[in-house]
């Protein structure tokens, strides 16, 4: 059994030998559980606010303090980005649907730019206390690459 979306679409695959009422029974057991992955990998701008603040918590000391996160359409060559001069933090939906570990990894990456703006060693030491650090840099360097865009952590995320 396993369910995942197709576009719009929600597609579940299940034996053939099922009854319908089997049938309806799985979809609404498949859907449910797919309903409740969506959530964690695509939050709502509220709960990226949310992230944002736990995140900043667990690894920062709670120093960085976004006046805002919200997700766009816009970023096409990065995956993120942070504006220090009013403290906003923006994410590509192109993250939606990653792993929730990829997602808090450049949502750290963005909210320590809050604290040093550059990519210096002092930004990448408060970066590198998420530990997948670069577990996730290697994930979104092979996204990247599998789809054939640019991107150097070094420059943005």
């Amino acid at each position: 059994m396993s369910a995942y979306r197709d576009g719009d679409a929600v597609v579940v695959l299940m034996p053939a030998r099922f009854s319908v009422a089997e049938e309806r029974e799985w979809v609404r057991r498949m859907v449910t559980r797919l309903e409740r992955r969506d959530v964690r990998r695509r939050p709502s701008d509220a709960g990226l606010e949310h992230r944002a603040a736990e995140l900043s918590r667990r690894y920062l000391d709670g120093r960085a303090v976004p006046a805002s996160v919200r997700w766009v359409d816009n970023q096409h060559a990065r995956w993120g980005s942070c504006s220090v001069d009013d403290s906003a933090i923006r994410l590509s939906r192109r993250l939606q649907g990653m792993p929730p570990w990829v997602l808090d990894y450049v949502l750290l990456h963005e909210l320590a730019h809050l604290l040093v703006p550059g990519h210096g060693s002092d930004f990448w030491q408060l970066v590198s206390r998420f530990p997948r650090c670069e577990r996730a840099r290697g994930y979104l360097a092979g996204v990247s690459d599998a789809k054939g865009l640019h991107w150097n952590d070094d420059d943005g995320s």
